[in-house]
């Protein structure tokens, strides 16, 4: 069932709450009307949930890393478990040279990285053995990412009535930057504080996800 914001009103959270504290999300079960939102599914939209993930490895708008003794942000990130550029819960990454580790060049898209056989499978047609195994993996290539909502980033963004949420992108500053406001082109401070050169947040895109394909 869609995802509730703690701190916003169950009225708000119902039709699509954005004031509330931030949160994290499944894509295809967070928003509202999402391919897995079994609420819109059975008939019952007035519904929500607490909906948060509880990962346990940090990802977040309240994570913000500043590097001490001279460190780079690229190397202070990476010395974290992080990497700069990263979009958490879709993205296969690809390294940009070294020096400085840490920093992502490029990004392909799979649900491998987020759901185990990649979220979705399909009628084995090829194989031999297509009676033994009648279904195959076939990951979401598009659509699939974290995604965030909270400190005035909506939870049903996109285009309804099956909304797809607003991803996300550790991003560092390089001047000072106000909450909501732009950290890096398209990605905004949803951290609830004030950032300052060099340091690193996980900010909303300003965009939200495709639907998931």
């Amino acid at each position: 069932m869609p995802a509730s914001l703690p701190g916003e009103s169950a009225a708000n959270n119902a039709v699509n709450p954005s004031a509330g504290r931030p949160i994290i999300m499944d894509p295809l079960s967070g928003p509202k009307g999402s391919p897995l939102d079994v609420v819109a599914t059975r008939g019952n939209p007035g519904v929500a949930s607490t909906g948060a993930l509880s990962t346990g490895i940090g990802f977040g708008a309240n994570y913000i890393n500043a590097p001490v003794g001279g460190l780079s942000s690229g190397q202070a990130l990476f010395n974290a478990g992080f990497n700069d550029n990263q979009q958490p819960g879709g993205k296969v990454l690809t390294y940009a040279a070294a020096p400085p580790p840490g920093v992502v060049a490029t990004q392909g898209q799979s649900g491998a990285m987020l759901y185990i056989g990649g979220g979705r499978s399909s009628a084995n047609v090829t194989s031999p053995d297509k009676f033994s195994v009648p279904f195959v993996a076939n990951p979401y290539t598009a659509g699939v990412a974290l995604a965030m909502a909270g400190n005035g980033v909506a939870r049903d963004a996109g285009a309804g009535p099956a909304f797809t949420g607003t991803p996300m992108k550790l991003v560092t500053a390089t001047g000072a930057v106000a909450p909501g406001a732009v950290v890096e082109t398209g990605f905004l401070n949803r951290s609830g504080v004030a950032l300052v050169s060099g340091q690193s947040v996980f900010a909303s895109d300003n965009t939200a996800l495709a639907a998931a394909a």
